[in-house]
């Protein structure tokens, strides 16, 4: 075990020291299989099969979610079931039949879509390849990317989980199954690193789970509004994801996902504000490309929610911070418009959201259409009409844009439904409207929780080291700790990784 694992604690004390201690020869066949309960941290997909063979007991040990079980069935235990006599390597239909008599190297190839014979009276331990193979191998459609993973989850809960697996190849990555709704009896997983995450998330998510009494759970977003700390709050408090990457990429930060039978969305948590605007492409590119798109994405959550009420503002209350230039072109604009600019704003933007609902709803060839129509009717009947000032058409047009460059969905419609409130608050009080609507979102938001987590971290609180992540993003060696809010069993992701650099500097 390399000194930095050992460093950081990446495995608990108690199993290290037993993982040096331990002599297989001495060892009876169920404390052997205890020893990979325990190194695999009781996973529920751990499934162990007894059978009988040359007349002694011997166990079958695989992962569910890794193994494919079809040949599992057909070339292992179908096989030692018929001959019962003779050595397993000649017995079993596979030619990637290899013995070790190491717990740790068994152990650690379990994961990887082996599977592990333990023999009674014998210190010699098997294991077969027999790896899953996922069926599915789409990219979600919500979440593209240029330069990353292009693969997606699927409806299947075991798949999804093995999709996880490729990506954490760790027996310290847990799974535990259960169900919920008294008549559905959805099935359901949670899936943390057991050495990383804090237990008392996990406790919390289970404690709230329980409180559960509904006859019917078909989805994660039934799971949200039981679980969410404020149910009516405009914000999303879970992040939802297709991504396998993503979902990785948080587990090794120390949070939970849970994933569910029958839906490819995967909820994680608890995330903060700033998650939302993070995508697994910044990570992909240089850290000074990566800034600068996610400083882009703040932006346009700033403009989509802003823009529109303050151009109510500026025209109705304080015109007079406009440029003597602009204001000539803006007054002409408005001359033959018969409506005051908070119905004209409110007309453009309840418009563009039966646009966007409608396209959603039809085939894409239709949707397509749709678009064209749509672009025709607000750029060029409206305007002709005067019902609707070129000037807000192009306001629109910017929110619209801003809106599409929120990575979540979920946050991105919150903003735009967020900015109705904030457009009448323009109208009544002007600048000042859009300052107090500010005021009580920021409160709002710092009250805000996820899991009993601060919602703004590591702004409020503040944390500076935290802010490596958050508006902008340094070099991945720069960002040494894990959030300190999630509380995780060691904070550190990595050592001095620019070792290199000071040897050369040396030289």
């Amino acid at each position: 075990m390399s000194s930095f694992y050992k460093k950081n604690r990446r495995i608990p004390k108690q199993l290290l020291s037993e993982k040096e201690e331990v002599i297989i020869e001495t060892l009876t066949l169920d404390e052997k299989v205890s020893f990979f309960q325990e190194g695999l941290f009781h996973t529920d997909d751990l499934k162990i099969r007894n059978l009988t063979f040359n007349e002694k007991r011997i166990a079958i040990l695989f992962l569910d979610s890794v193994i494919d079980n079809r040949s599992l069935q057909t070339y292992i235990i179908q096989p030692l079931i018929q001959k019962e006599v003779g050595t397993i390597h000649d017995s079993v239909s596979s030619n990637s039949v290899k013995e070790t008599l190491q717990l740790e190297e068994a152990l650690s190839v379990m994961v990887d879509g082996h599977c592990i014979i333990l023999q009674e009276d014998s210190e010699w331990i098997t294991f077969i390849s027999m790896p899953k193979i996922p069926s599915n191998r789409n990219e979600p459609i919500n979440e593209k990317v240029i330069r990353g993973s292009h693969q997606g989850f699927s409806e299947n809960i075991s798949e999804n989980i093995h999709l996880i697996r490729e990506r954490i190849s760790s027996p310290k990555l847990t799974v535990k199954y259960s169900s919920v709704g008294e008549t559905t009896r959805t099935k359901y997983s949670l899936v943390y690193l057991s050495d990383l995450t804090d237990m008392e998330i996990v406790k919390t998510i289970e404690d709230r789970i329980s409180y559960i009494d509904s006859d019917s759970i078909q989805s994660p977003g039934y799971f949200e509004e039981f679980l969410e700390d404020n149910s009516f709050s405009p914000f999303p408090q879970f992040l939802n994801t297709e991504r396998p990457d993503r979902v990785a990429g948080n587990l090794m930060e120390g949070r939970v996902a849970m994933v569910m039978e029958g839906s490819p969305t995967v909820l994680i948590f608890p995330v903060n504000f700033f998650s939302f605007f993070q995508t697994t492409e910044d990570y992909n590119n240089r850290a000074f490309i990566g800034s600068f798109i996610r400083f882009i994405r703040l932006i346009s959550f700033i403009a989509t929610l802003c823009l529109p009420a303050f151009y109510i503002a500026v025209i109705s209350y304080n015109y007079e911070i406009i440029p003597v230039e602009i204001i000539f072109s803006i007054k002409s604009s408005l001359e033959y418009v018969p409506f005051p600019p908070l119905i004209e704003a409110a007309i453009m933007q309840l418009t563009l959201e039966l646009l966007r609902e409608a396209a959603i709803r039809l085939p894409n060839p239709i949707a397509q259409t749709i678009g064209v129509v749509g672009g025709l009717v607000i750029g060029t009947a409206v305007v002709d009409a005067n019902l609707v000032s070129n000037t807000m058409v192009i306001v629109v047009a910017i929110t619209a844009i801003s809106s599409f460059v929120i990575p979540s969905n979920e946050l991105s419609t919150s903003v735009r439904v967020l900015g109705f409130p904030l457009m009448v608050a323009a109208a009544l009080f002007g600048v000042l409207g859009i300052v107090i609507g500010l005021m009580l979102l920021l409160i709002h938001m710092s009250n805000l929780k996820s899991m009993g987590h601060h919602y703004l971290y590591p702004v409020a609180p503040l944390d500076v080291k935290g802010l490596k992540d958050t508006f902008i993003r340094l070099p991945v060696w720069l960002m040494k700790k894990r959030p300190k809010d999630l509380r995780t069993v060691y904070r550190w992701k990595t050592s001095d990784s620019r070792g290199w650099k000071k040897n050369e500097d040396a030289d």
